[in-house]
């Protein structure tokens, strides 16, 4: 249910200037319902009252939802040389928009680094547009879901290395996203656990051996100057 929330001005418009101010959203944007429309009383004095209204966002449908989306990714690619569809569609509660084209590579990017950029862009645009919307996700010849499994193939090596040699393993520098998923994967194998280590675009997973008897320690975290949240959760 979308929050309504209350303004007063010296009038209607001057109360709905300052609803769309602060929830910083255009006057299209709002549903907006006068409870009273003020009153300048006499000599603008004696009896004087504010206008009040109450304002909540609108809602859109999640089907015009993923055509503005579709539509705000569409303008983003027009500049680039290349044929490409966009086809949207709702997916496990997120907005999917799958781009299609002979020259998908050059919208991954490198580990998917394109891809990332053009969710992050299209996520804060729809958002300016609609503020009760659906999260977006971005993809091209179904990559999430195949970097997602190389993700866990990795985490399972990087584990069974872990353990075989009983010394602390560390992956290549990864996302958020990416770090969640080895996080997530090793946090259901025995004799391990995981720890984010680093600094921004350095930051990476290391892998713990877990000594027989202490495997209480798989879901938590080794001693660090910086603290992590659990692996199971969250990363950044």
């Amino acid at each position: 249910m979308v929050e309504s929330r209350e303004f007063e001005g010296k009038t209607v418009d001057e109360a709905i200037e300052k609803a769309c101010k602060e929830l910083n959203l255009k006057r299209e944007q709002l549903q907006i319902d006068v409870i009273t429309s003020g009153s300048s009383g006499i000599f603008g004095i004696v009896g004087a009252r504010k206008a009040k209204i109450r304002v909540s966002p609108k809602e859109m449908l999640p089907d015009d939802q993923v055509k503005l989306a579709k539509e705000v990714l569409e303008n983003i690619l027009n500049p680039f040389d290349v044929p490409v569809v966009v086809e949207g569609r709702i997916k496990d509660d997120q907005i999917y928009l799958d781009i299609i084209s002979n020259g998908s590579g050059l919208f991954i990017g490198r580990r998917g680094q394109t891809l990332d950029a053009l969710q992050y862009i299209v996520n804060k645009i729809v958002k300016k547009e609609i503020s009760q919307c659906l999260p977006i996700v971005v993809d091209s010849e179904n990559y999430r879901e195949r970097r997602k499994k190389s993700l866990i193939d990795l985490a399972k090596q990087l584990g069974r290395k872990a353990r075989k040699s009983s010394r602390p393993v560390a992956s290549s520098p990864m996302n958020a996203h990416d770090r969640r998923i080895i996080h997530l994967t090793l946090k259901k194998e025995k004799g391990v656990r995981t720890k984010s280590k680093g600094e921004g675009a350095f930051r990476k997973v290391v892998v713990f051996p877990v000594k027989r008897g202490n495997s209480s320690r798989n879901a938590g975290h080794g001693t660090n100057s910086r603290k992590d949240p659990p692996q199971a959760e969250r990363d950044d």
